[in-house]
């Protein structure tokens, strides 16, 4: 068994869970540090590990740019290229090929990309060379890279788009997952361990799109399915609401996976609160590295910027409540002494704290919905 629930929230459609790997069991809810090339920046492996980080992703466009999935797939898959041995799922590409053509605002296309019905030809943002990615494409490159967990090859759209358009391209999304499927199939464990496949939900903000996209990708024998779009994790009420849409749909003995979803901490509760089971962003991390830290603190909006003069003297830790490697170490005083220095420390210290106070989050999220406490929790977090 993929994936098993283990606890349903008795108020809202929280759940608690397991997703089995070969390379190690996933508790969920789950956020996942974002690993684009191979690594989360600032950090090695042995932080990701102190941390507590069960999964982390790669990011199949840029490692298919360099060094490439045949170099990765030569030294093993990322597991050993990247020395990580707990599991790594990888997305599509179909986000940043997506993301190169928004000079043109009404789709995905124009600037560096061109969508048509087979794929997407798109220029590399590296050096301008070109590149071809489709369905077959897409999953060949990932069973190369070895994640554990695989996504299919999708269209996002802008929410701003028109209908006509959001629906061509949401039509044109579940041809490609009929397509990933059958290529997936055709070689599950490519480095000899399983990797399973995600379906992908699109529609914009469209309810009755993202209700047939959900019954469509639902239909199909995916692994996981996830939740694209342009908003998901940047209008959290517009993903409160396509999360209420779906998740009635999508099958209870499937993970769902809320793409790009960790701007803020309570984000993940709602989300959680909402049905989400998986969430990824580089939100956390690159908020660290411009010296924006979360704390717990609603009035503060749930951050501070350490590089405000208030805290040159301040010897208190980032947050009281939290228990991080960097908390327990250092003060705000000499956070904000590195990044006035500009010193790498600064922002290897940060990003430990910003991604242990998500991945303890879901921990204490995962505790709440076994012990029936979680509306508890999330009202906490909305009154802290």
């Amino acid at each position: 068994m993929f994936f098993e629930t283990l606890k349903n929230d008795n108020q809202t459609k929280a759940r608690t869970g397991i997703i089995h790997t070969d390379h190690g069991d996933i508790e969920t809810p789950a956020f996942m540090p974002v690993g684009t090339q191979a690594t989360v920046k600032t950090l090695d492996q042995q932080d990701l590990l102190d941390i507590g980080a069960q999964i982390i992703l790669g990011n199949t466009y840029h490692l298919h740019l360099r060094p490439g999935e045949d170099l990765i797939a030569g030294q093993g898959g990322l597991h050993k290229f990247m020395n990580w041995n707990k599991p790594i799922l990888t997305d599509s590409g179909g986000f940043q090929v997506f993301s190169l053509g928004l000079q043109k605002k009404e789709s995905g296309q124009g600037g560096l990309t061109k969508i048509d019905e087979d794929g997407v030809t798109f220029q590399s943002h590296i050096d301008g060379s070109s590149h071809r990615f489709n369905a077959e494409i897409a999953i060949d490159i990932q069973h190369k890279l070895g994640a554990d967990i695989i996504m299919a090859f999708d269209e996002c759209t802008p929410d701003t788009a028109p209908h006509e358009y959001i629906e061509e391209a949401m039509e044109r999304t579940h041809r490609w997952a009929k397509r990933c499927l059958t290529e997936h199939q055709k070689n599950t464990s490519y480095h000899g361990y399983r990797q399973f496949l995600f379906g992908i939900i699109q529609g914009a903000g469209d309810e009755e799109l993202r209700k047939k996209s959900a019954q469509f990708i639902s239909s199909l024998p995916f692994d996981g399915i996830a939740i694209g779009g342009e908003s998901i994790g940047y209008n959290m009420e517009a993903t409160k609401n396509i999360l209420d849409w779906v998740v009635p749909i999508i099958p209870e003995n499937k993970p769902r996976y809320t793409m790009g979803l960790g701007l803020s901490p309570l984000d993940l509760l709602e989300a959680v609160e909402h049905g989400a089971d998986m969430f990824d962003c580089v939100a956390p991390t690159r908020l660290a590295r411009h010296g924006m830290l979360f704390v717990f603190d609603k009035e503060k909006e749930h951050r501070l910027n350490i590089k405000n003069a208030k805290f040159e003297n301040d010897l208190s830790p980032i947050d009281p409540k939290c228990s991080c490697p960097t908390c327990k170490n250092y003060t705000r005083s000499y956070l904000h002494h590195l990044f006035s220095a500009d010193e790498m420390t600064g922002m290897r210290l940060a990003t430990i704290h910003n991604l242990y106070f998500m991945l303890n989050l879901m921990k204490e999220t995962r505790e709440a919905i076994n012990k029936d406490e979680f509306t508890k929790l999330l009202n906490d977090w909305k009154t802290a």
